[in-house]
């Protein structure tokens, strides 16, 4: 349980401070923290669970981290934590997609699209993966704000969208009461200027750079961060 923990954190950690610099001390600070309690031969393996994980979701999308959640048997079921099966996920992704969708992403150029409790994002790589089989380029043509109360969950959300490089803030929160405590921001949306193209839609933006609870609005729209 430990080790699957500090390995996606320690991944979600790397993966951040290549990309987002604001961060980047804190961050790399925590990193350290968790990798003093490995030894060399055990830190030689997080590289390669990173490398499976990376050629496991290039050879297609899916939950990958999710369905390794489960089959540990690590959920918190005390918590209430369920995790969607992959394909049901797929299931209503592709109900999803309709002509209504399609034009909204002609129009636009993009959808938006908001997940409150994310798990390890089996629902967005679902519409992901769906979008991918009707043509339509997932990768520009959605944008993601994803919330889960569990960091462990956070992380592996963080990290699968990352790897597939699906624009998207993962925000470490909880969704009933507005308190986001933290903001993961992907390296699509880094590189492909998500930000400017949330505010030039007239979204609500709200940074978050501070530590601590911090008050974000859902209620007319998607947040976008600097």
């Amino acid at each position: 349980r430990k080790a699957f923990a500090d390995f996606v954190e320690m991944a979600a950690l790397s993966m951040s401070n290549a990309v987002y610099y604001p961060q980047a001390e804190e961050r790399e600070k925590r990193y350290m923290e968790i990798v003093k309690f490995y030894q060399p031969e055990e830190i030689s393996l997080f590289p390669k669970m990173l490398a499976e994980l990376t050629l496991a979701l290039e050879a297609e999308p899916h939950d990958a981290l999710g369905m390794i959640y489960g089959e540990m048997e690590i959920t918190n079921k005390y918590a209430g934590q369920f995790f969607t099966p992959y394909e049901l996920c797929r299931m209503m992704g592709r109900m999803l997609i309709d002509d209504q969708m399609r034009e909204l992403i002609q129009a636009n150029g993009y959808i938006t699209l908001q997940e409150p409790a994310c798990g390890a994002g089996a629902n967005v790589i679902g519409l992901a993966h769906e979008l991918k089989e009707v043509g339509i380029n997932y990768q520009t043509g959605m944008h993601v704000t994803a919330i889960d109360v569990d960091l462990k969950c956070v992380h592996m959300c963080y990290l699968q969208l990352s790897l597939l490089h699906i624009p998207a803030l993962v925000y470490h929160g909880n969704t009933l009461s507005l308190k986001m405590h933290s903001v993961w921001k992907t390296p699509a949306h880094i590189m492909g200027g998500w930000w400017w193209k949330l505010n030039r839609a007239k979204r609500p933006v709200e940074p978050i750079t501070r530590p601590g609870p911090i008050e974000v609005d859902l209620s007319n729209g998607l947040p976008g961060a600097a």
